[in-house]
């Protein structure tokens, strides 16, 4: 059981980044939770479908996996940081933009934050840890550390005002960077 807490908190690791860069930009309930829940699916169900495919799909995406999810990252980084520069300031502090939080654009960073993770479900099924309780360890500290994050990066907004959106924008591209050198 330690070992599965362990993996699911470095798991967890580049969720709290990106879920800072995210807080930063200003945002309201509603979309803390949408973020939580995105990037726990997706942190819960890549490792569990790595288990599931079997060792013949890592091999083939191996390290490649890892550097589809940073460049994910940095592009989904670059359009924010391109949007902040293009558009008005967002609303603030919980008031929700039309558009607000961009799901599609949640749902490509949480597939790129997980796509790596693929590989972790192999490495899961040599603790013989039973699903459930990957799911359960792995979604829980996932949703955690991406609420932490965003209240780490919704303070840190206060201190960023309008500049909270291409702040996010480069925490996102810092991320990707650091995903692409093995740092996270």
């Amino acid at each position: 059981m330690l070992a599965l807490l362990l993996v699911a908190l470095s798991l967890g690791l580049s969720n709290f980044a990106a879920a800072i860069g995210i807080g930063v930009s200003g945002i309201g309930a509603r979309t803390r939770l949408r973020v939580g829940v995105i990037f726990g699916l997706f942190e819960t169900a890549m490792p569990i479908l790595g288990l599931l495919l079997g060792r013949s799909l890592a091999s083939t995406l191996g390290h490649a996996a890892h550097w589809i999810g940073a460049t994910l990252l940095v592009i989904t980084g670059l359009y924010a940081v391109v949007q902040a520069i293009r558009g008005p300031g967002h609303p603030r502090s919980g008031q929700a933009a039309p558009d607000d939080p961009r799901t599609g654009r949640l749902l490509v960073t949480g597939l790129a934050l997980s796509i790596d993770n693929l590989a972790v479900g192999f490495a899961l099924g040599t603790f013989h840890v039973s699903l459930l309780s990957a799911v359960v360890v792995i979604g829980a500290v996932s949703i955690a550390m991406s609420l932490l994050g965003l209240e780490l990066g919704s303070r840190l907004s206060s201190r960023t005002g309008d500049r909270g959106e291409l702040v996010g924008g480069l925490v996102l591209v810092g991320v990707g960077i650091a995903m692409a050198a093995g740092v996270l």
